[in-house]
């Protein structure tokens, strides 16, 4: 499985005050641990901040795309602010193996765990051998 990131500009632009830097537009690609079992693939991305309903798990065009938004937990209005969450992006190209209608996702505390199926055809298959 591949890592694709589309563009979704071809501009390149360097953000040059404070402001800029902390503009909306930009993200960070959460870390993830890909695991082969017997079934399929396991993907486990850390999306920290993120609640389920700002969670959007896509596939289209074979391409697997992870987008979570996240939000500050603290109570009341902050009067001063020095940093703030980034939201999350990352796509991966799927490989022909996985059966796209059979794909899961949970989010549990922060960690979203995405179950791959391999397709029927792709799954190994023992052969009977007769001795004659």
């Amino acid at each position: 499985m591949a890592e694709q990131t589309i563009p979704v500009s071809t501009e390149k632009h360097t953000p040059t005050s404070r402001e800029e830097i902390r503009d909306s537009g930009q993200y960070l690609s959460p870390p993830v641990d890909i695991y082969e079992t017997t079934q399929g693939l396991v993907v486990v991305a850390d999306l920290p901040g993120v609640e389920r309903d700002a969670l959007t798990v896509n596939v289209e065009n074979n391409v697997l795309t992870i987008e979570g938004r996240t939000k500050h937990t603290a109570p009341g209005t902050a009067v001063w602010t020095e940093y703030r969450l980034l939201d999350f992006f990352r796509q991966f190209e799927l490989p022909e193996e996985v059966d796209q209608e059979k794909i899961k996702a949970e989010l549990k505390h922060g960690v979203l765990t995405i179950q791959l199926p391999k397709s029927e055809r792709a799954k190994p298959k023992q052969v009977t051998v007769n001795i004659g």
